[in-house]
């Protein structure tokens, strides 16, 4: 048990558990729905399906021989628990699109919907890979690797720069216009799907109370919501009169609880409601993508 959680870090339980749900979901996406319509794939995935097409290789199989030296390279920058859990995952993904997808009825509806269905599914299910700090392999490698070296780029843009690549390869040795639109539709949709999950997960509201009766209204907030304020001495800019602002973080079904604690307090309260991207500090989680962890 302990090399495990050496190996896998300390939550390998929850984290097996959610990659095995989205490596059911990426290969369900990529069986199921992009090889029926034939257009061409994204990432490792999307080469492995190159070579399928053109040799009949297995998909998952190829998946793997394709990661190992960009896994032996990525090793260092990542770490060791990464690694492990980014191999263990491979494998995960490539026995359901190898031996559980084909057990599965294959879409044989139009492609553009088809493309749809990929990019949402699949995007669901790298955002739930990604989430426990961990990849399915191959370009998701690379993609993480460029996280770690430019953790301000959004991880959807690096996703669909480096998978257009691959799409673009495709479209040209099958002569496939069509469905390099399809393929960058899919791109897309990872992207947006991708980073709609992981950010919205850290997104929440923050709310801009300016009012006489700030510490009331924070003390309300906190009976109400249970949330944290910070009240800011500021004055009126055409009075020149001291006013409070009391500033609140909180998630979106929260803030409800905040507007009924203002209007009990101070109808007459000038209230800013932003939404907040990313919030992090207590009372929040906080979610490790593409960090390298000490072991």
């Amino acid at each position: 048990m302990t090399l495990i959680k050496k190996t896998f870090g300390d939550a390998w339980l929850t984290d097996t558990a959610v990659e095995l749900l989205g490596s059911a979901l990426t290969g369900v996406a990529l069986y199921n729905f992009a090889l029926p319509a034939g257009f061409p794939m994204t990432g490792f995935s999307g080469l492995a399906l190159i070579l399928y097409r053109l040799f009949e290789l297995p998909i998952g199989a190829m998946t793997i021989v394709l990661n190992i030296p960009v896994a032996i390279l990525c090793y260092r920058l990542l770490g060791r628990q990464f690694f492990f859990k980014s191999i263990r995952c491979m494998i995960f993904s490539s026995l359901f699109v190898d031996y559980v997808a084909p057990l599965l009825p294959l879409y044989e509806g139009g492609r553009l919907l088809s493309a749809i269905c990929t990019g949402v599914i699949g995007g669901l299910g790298y955002a739930m890979i990604y989430l426990r700090n961990s990849s399915t392999g191959g370009s998701d490698f690379i993609v993480m690797a460029v996280k770690a070296l430019r953790p301000y780029v959004q991880l959807g843009r690096i996703i669909f720069f480096t998978d257009a690549l691959v799409i673009a390869l495709g479209g040209l040795i099958f002569r496939d216009f069509d469905g390099v639109i399809c393929g960058l539709i899919i791109d897309y949709i990872y992207a947006i799907v991708t980073d709609k999950i992981m950010y919205g997960m850290n997104a929440g509201k923050l709310a801009l109370v300016v009012t006489d009766r700030g510490k009331e209204t924070a003390d309300k907030i906190d009976e109400l919501c249970g949330r944290g304020t910070t009240i800011i001495e500021a004055r009126g800019g055409y009075r020149q009169d001291h006013r409070d602002v009391v500033m609140c973080a909180c998630s979106t079904k929260e803030m409800l609880a905040v507007e009924q604690a203002v209007k009990l307090i101070d109808p007459n309260a000038f209230t800013v409601i932003l939404e907040s991207n990313e919030v992090l500090g207590e009372g929040f989680k906080t979610f490790r993508v593409a960090q390298k962890t000490e072991e």
